[in-house]
């Protein structure tokens, strides 16, 4: 008996187990398609969060020239916390992308 990883939720389990023990995947039939899905799945929730991320930034760009002059008081501080929420957020996920490609399946 070994410890393996889970196909679909990655986490250590025995390699004689029929079922996970944390997401309740059964692991009697074919485990590489499970793996294939759990990726895709993984990749695609990733691309919905870099696409939040983006509109948000674009949201706060928007917020800020509004009306044609820069924001001013409350509106610069909302406008601006959005700019750097969505320009950081972004980053960090196309990181996690990049990342997440190079232990692709």
């Amino acid at each position: 008996m070994a410890l393996v990883a889970c196909p679909k939720c990655q986490k250590r389990i025995s390699s004689l187990a029929k079922q996970c023990p944390h997401c309740k995947v059964d692991l009697s039939g074919n485990t590489e398609s499970i793996t294939i899905i759990s990726h895709i799945e993984c990749s695609n929730s990733l691309m919905n969060q870099s696409f939040l991320f983006l509109t948000l930034f674009i949201a706060g760009v928007v917020v800020w020239f509004w009306g044609g002059e820069p924001a001013q008081g409350l509106k610069s501080y909302f406008a601006i916390a959005m700019f750097v929420i969505g320009f950081v957020g972004y980053l960090v996920t196309r990181i996690r992308i990049v990342l997440h490609k190079r232990k692709s399946v």
